[in-house]
């Protein structure tokens, strides 16, 4: 029975300790948004480490306390080691309870989550749109050229030379309709090559887009979105830009006598990451649910039975102490009377 006590005093703080670590990671992973590395480490090696040292100074000084109570010898060293455990747990649930640490900082981003959620909504509608923005500048592309290809051709006879610079053949016996189609062909091609849109593998950039967008929409709807945040955060900028990239270099391909603009597209991102990095005084429920761990960290301690060879404990402290003032006060009073 007494080992089963015993086992369960250690597990309580040790489990706590776990959840209040893992709070502190996804808080530590807010604060550090904009940062590639914490610690001098990666970020998420870094904040990783960082709530591991947060659940092993909170559940370690917890647990060796408990140990230290439960000890049948060396009392007097082992009361004076459980008393320094005592206090440093106090100074650490008071410090990772402020509102520096990343534990509170985690539910204060989570106090934010609508305005997180419009901002990240508006950058994913815009990711999204740029596609449609290039399908429709390809396709006006087209149109133009055709109409030129068109009035070239049939201006054939009063200007031959430029009927020659757009790549007309008259003695190929190839009608100028046959050609014009051909060069269509080309320039549709160049502008929607295989590796834009790959319906049948799904793995055209169009398609990788619209499926990790998909998924950013999922991330910032779902209940458990505190855990996937980050990296639709991180890496929305990163990706629109990249895909705003190839778009403009598919638009730089010119056929011939063509004279085109390059693909444009206005990508601007509202400042979201600040939300997550910005400290804010702790919130309640932050305060509420630290205080809890806290609490039953420390009931697992007190109950916690000492050994009844042990004559130092903290009661057998305040009695020593208390029976001092009790005999000063005492003698105090026989001398005045």
């Amino acid at each position: 029975m007494n080992k089963t006590k015993f086992t369960w005093a250690i597990i309580v703080p040790i489990f706590l300790a776990v959840l209040f670590g893992i709070v502190s990671f996804l808080g530590a992973n807010f604060l550090n948004i904009s940062n590639d590395k914490v610690w001098g480490m990666s970020h998420t090696l870094g904040c990783v480490i960082m709530a591991v040292v947060i659940a092993l100074l909170l559940g370690g000084t917890a647990a060796a306390a408990i140990l230290l109570k439960r000890t049948s010898r060396n009392f007097k060293t082992c009361f004076i080691w459980e008393a320094v455990c005592v206090i440093f747990f106090v100074l650490f649930a008071w410090f990772f309870a402020s509102k520096t640490s990343p534990f509170p900082h985690c539910f204060t981003v989570m106090s934010h989550r609508a305005e997180i959620k419009e901002k990240l909504q508006t950058s994913i509608i815009q990711a999204e749109n740029m596609f449609a923005s290039y399908e429709s500048y390809a396709g006006n592309r087209e149109n133009l050229y055709k109409h030129k290809l068109e009035s070239v051709a049939a201006a054939n006879g009063t200007n031959p030379s430029e009927y020659k610079d757009y790549g007309f053949d008259g003695s190929s016996g190839v009608p100028d309709a046959s050609q014009i189609e051909t060069k269509m062909f080309t320039v549709h091609a160049d502008l929607f090559p295989t590796n834009y849109r790959d319906t049948v593998n799904s793995n055209g950039i169009k398609e990788v887009a619209t499926e990790w967008l998909q998924n950013a929409k999922n991330v910032t709807n779902s209940p458990v979105w505190i855990i996937g945040i980050s990296s639709v955060v991180n890496d929305i900028e990163k990706k629109s830009n990249e895909w705003l990239n190839t778009l403009v270099t598919l638009s730089q391909v010119r056929e011939q006598g063509e004279v085109a603009a390059d693909f444009e597209y206005p990508l601007g991102f509202n400042d979201v990451k600040t939300v997550f990095s910005t400290l804010e005084s702790p919130k309640g429920l932050a305060v509420l649910l630290a205080v809890v761990a806290y609490v039953l960290m420390l009931l697992a301690y007190i109950f916690t039975k000492r050994s009844t060879k042990s004559t130092y404990g903290f009661r057998a402290l305040f009695c020593a102490i208390f029976s001092k003032k009790e005999k000063k006060t005492s003698n105090n009073f026989d001398i005045e009377y």
